[in-house]
């Protein structure tokens, strides 16, 4: 069953016990709250100084002192997009938070899903919803164990083939 909702993100993360999963297939996002962060990059100003300590870090960091590893792997087209250099500009942000986020260049990556989720626990899915603008439209949320089994597999076939965030951002 799916079920669509605004913004379930933090209390997934506070029900998760053992591992929080994303995987991001997206070249491109038209997040609301990354506009003036990503403009400023653009024109090469200075980062917005208080953007490191974000929601999104502290709830990280919040779920990795229980003992929840937080993952993720990118899978990005070469050359980058400037939203892809933009977040590979502030990913280590992310590292100290606590996520272990993992790059795998598209053309080596195989047959991937065309929508990003997040799987928790390896049992509860959750697709991030877009408008056609590509800006955040909800999420729809299953534990269906057949949808699961498709996630959990895709996740062990990708960890494997990606590459950590600081060797791949030496690569770059």
């Amino acid at each position: 069953m799916l079920l669509r909702q605004p913004s379930p993100w933090p209390e997934l993360f506070r029900e998760a016990r053992h591992e929080a999963f994303h995987l991001e297939v997206r070249d491109t996002y038209s997040v609301p709250a990354e506009s003036e962060p990503l403009r400023r990059f653009l024109n090469g100003e200075p980062p917005v100084p208080e953007y490191g300590k974000r929601p999104w870090t502290e709830l990280v960091q919040e779920t990795v002192s229980r003992g929840v590893r937080v993952t993720r792997v990118r899978v990005v087209t070469e050359p980058h997009s400037d939203y892809q250099r933009w977040l590979l500009s502030i990913t280590a942000g992310n590292i100290e938070a606590g996520e272990d986020i993992r790059y795998l260049p598209r053309h080596l990556a195989g047959n991937v899903p065309s929508d990003d989720w997040w799987l928790f626990d390896d049992a509860t899915v959750g697709f991030n919803l877009v408008d056609d603008d590509g800006k955040p439209a909800g999420a729809a949320i299953t534990t269906d164990p057949g949808i699961a089994a498709y996630c959990r597999s895709v996740k062990e076939k990708l960890w494997q083939s990606a590459v950590s965030f600081r060797e791949y951002a030496g690569e770059v």
